[in-house]
């Protein structure tokens, strides 16, 4: 049993806010009476002889935040000259000429994600999406995944690794994601291992630069699993291709491919039009946020409050390192809340923390994460709002967002463990991460 106590207030999900304690038992939320907010301090609690106390006095509790849409590869990538202010057509060879001299391999690729993974644990981020779109030809593509996987779950976090393609050959790219379903979850059916540390999904990178076969034949491996789909739609250069190659808009294409249906998850989504997005509300997909790459990459800003007033369920990704240097979510969500009044209505704070928690979790198709009603998994961040980037603030929810753009949580604990304590991450040294990495770079 673990019980986080004396929270100045707990964000249990966009509608609802407590005090008093929160009990996390068996990796799981337990039952509690609702206490009305405001900082009822808690005196005395104590935990069972099998359990643990985390003291929250002058914190914020929310449910872990949840990254629905990063490349964890490009955690090993970031600041290349040559990929800052160019345009996609430049940025694409930078990369791939730097992916090339480093060799993408299984080592490469769990160094990359445990520098990513821990990063954004240290930045309050317990579930991150990985949509993996590099495979050199003739890779040993399921060691690639389970390496990922396997660093991932070292350093605490949960993961939701994408088989993605770019360009890949059709053929192979359905084998491969069968392959990888078969060795990292064998006889598992639904896409999510029993403890819920590890999920699969597929996703093609785009109509930019997937065809129909692609589509159609990781569609295939979806349904037969139960997994689900997610790809990146209505960048600029996603919508300018589509126009040169086929003559039409990406979300059309889709459509007719059949992935605008309600277990696809759509990134970025910067050029849609009124009409699209009620195409995308009627077929229930839902729908990534990722302003910290769009922004720097000039693709626009997605018009997320029309997208929620629609009825489109929208959570937040960082996307990756070479297109948004930091895995900060929460600084991310502070990104979306401040441009929102550009292309449309402002949005609150609630509403992008709710975004970057069950409303990504929603978009994995994870009912259980994001948020913190009973019986939710004991995912959760504690955030200090006692320092002096917190002076004068009245709604400690809000200044969340609001104030201190760097700001780190306390504690981190996913699944009822402590993974991040006063800071610093329990099951692995960030500096050893650090050195390994840049090792295995050259940098």
């Amino acid at each position: 049993m673990l019980t986080i106590t004396n929270a100045e207030r707990i964000f249990i999900d966009g509608n609802n806010e407590r005090t008093g304690p929160l009990h996390i038992s068996a990796g799981i939320v337990a039952e509690a009476a609702p206490v009305p907010a405001g900082p009822i301090p808690t005196p005395g609690v104590t935990a069972p002889s099998d359990g643990e106390v985390l003291d929250a006095t002058g914190c914020v509790v929310t449910p872990g935040l949840v990254n629905a849409h990063h490349h964890l590869l490009q955690s090993a990538f970031r600041t290349l000259p040559g990929t800052r202010g160019v345009a996609m057509s430049e940025w694409l060879p930078t990369m791939a000429k730097a992916y090339g001299t480093a060799t993408i391999d299984p080592e490469l690729a769990g160094l990359a994600a445990a520098a990513g993974a821990a990063e954004g644990l240290l930045c309050g981020v317990t579930t991150v999406a990985d949509h993996h779109l590099s495979w050199p030809h003739a890779a040993d593509t399921v060691a690639i995944a389970s390496a990922s996987a396997e660093a991932v779950r070292r350093v605490g976090a949960r993961l939701a690794f994408v088989r993605g393609t770019a360009g890949d050959d059709p053929q192979t790219a359905a084998a491969s994601a069968e392959d990888i379903v078969a060795a990292l979850m064998p006889g598992a059916t639904g896409g999510t291992s029993g403890d819920g540390m590890l999920q699969l999904a597929v996703g093609p990178a785009g109509v930019h630069s997937d065809g129909p076969e692609t589509y159609k034949l990781l569609g295939e491996v979806a349904r037969r699993h139960g997994l689900r789909r997610r790809t990146q739609s209505n960048e600029q250069v996603d919508v300018g291709i589509a126009l040169e190659r086929y003559g039409r808009r990406p979300l059309e294409l889709l459509e007719d491919w059949g992935w605008l249906e309600d277990d696809v998850t759509l990134a970025h989504l910067c050029d849609v039009t009124p009409g699209e997005i009620s195409r995308i509300a009627a077929s229930g997909a839902t729908a990534t946020h990722a302003p910290g790459c769009d922004l720097p990459m000039g693709w626009g800003i997605a018009p997320v409050a029309a997208l929620l007033d629609a009825g489109v369920n929208v959570g937040l990704g960082t996307s990756g390192g070479g297109s948004n240097d930091a895995g900060h979510l929460l600084a991310d969500a502070r990104l979306a809340m401040q441009i929102a009044p550009l292309v449309g209505r402002a949005v609150s704070a609630r509403e992008v923390l709710s975004m970057s928690t069950e409303g990504s979790a929603r978009g994995l198709g994870r009912p259980e994460l994001g948020h913190l009603r009973a019986g939710a998994a004991g995912d959760l961040c504690v955030w200090d709002v006692s320092g002096i980037a917190d002076a004068g603030v009245a709604d400690p929810v809000a200044g969340m967002l609001w104030a201190s753009p760097g700001r780190r949580p306390r504690h981190v604990v996913v699944a009822g463990r402590v993974v991040v304590r006063d800071f610093l991450l329990v099951g692995a040294d960030e500096h050893d991460l650090v050195i390994a990495l840049h090792k295995r770079v050259g940098r």
